[in-house]
């Protein structure tokens, strides 16, 4: 019923061309030219004065400074959370522990 058809190969028809005759060639050597040299770039050079290092340095200090601040406050605002919730901790315990004892 659902069987698959398998293509036959057909014979050619008409008029069969004769292989074509390759007719052998003559190999020329010549030698390649070398490639030029590529142009200078005409992108101007970084020049580092006394100045450009002195200001590159201070506001490498300045980026420094300015992220140690960022990471000392975070850890100060985690280290703040982590006593207040001690805290809030001992006070429920406190007060469980004071309730039970009233019965």
């Amino acid at each position: 019923m659902l069987r698959p058809k398998i293509p036959t190969m057909p014979a050619p028809t008409g008029l069969v061309t004769p292989p074509a005759v390759i007719e052998p060639t003559t190999v020329v050597q010549h030698h390649p030219t070398p490639a030029p040299a590529p142009a200078a770039s005409t992108r101007p050079t970084v020049q580092l004065t006394p100045g450009t290092a002195l200001a590159l340095v201070g506001a490498g200090s300045a980026v420094v400074l300015v992220v140690g601040a960022v990471l000392v406050s975070m850890l100060l605002a985690v280290a703040v959370t982590g006593a207040s919730v001690a805290v809030c901790a001992v006070v429920l315990r406190s007060l469980l522990a004071s309730d039970a004892k009233r019965r």
